[in-house]
């Protein structure tokens, strides 16, 4: 384990995202909320994947999601890519066992007796 932690050391160099990794997963937040926030992100995208290929360590893009937190985002307003890869656009997904929906609110999983 140590191993692969050396070797991804660099993998948020030049990123100005916040970026998480933990084991194999990798998360990018960034407030966006402008065009410049967009270009941004996107920007920081393209570093990932340079550094993806440049270690060859692919990210698996049917994986790669994009949430738009909050009751006034718009879905459709951008669309980010990994390479020449479309990064999909979903209002929740599964993260650490838990659903992280874009309300963020936590009725997607609870169960309902």
């Amino acid at each position: 384990m140590l191993v692969f932690v050396i070797f991804i050391n660099d993998i948020d160099a030049g990123i100005v995202s916040k970026l998480l990794t933990f084991a194999d997963d990798t998360k990018m937040a960034a407030v966006v909320s402008s065009e410049e926030g967009i270009e941004k992100l996107q920007s920081d995208l393209k570093k990932l994947y340079q550094w993806a290929c440049d270690w060859q360590m692919l990210f698996n893009v049917d994986k790669c999601k994009v949430i738009h937190f909050g009751h006034s985002n718009d879905d459709g307003r951008c669309v980010y890519t990994l390479g020449s890869n479309v990064v999909k656009v979903v209002k929740e997904e599964k993260d650490l066992g838990v659903i992280v929906h874009k309300s963020l609110k936590s009725t997607s999983h609870v169960l309902k007796l």
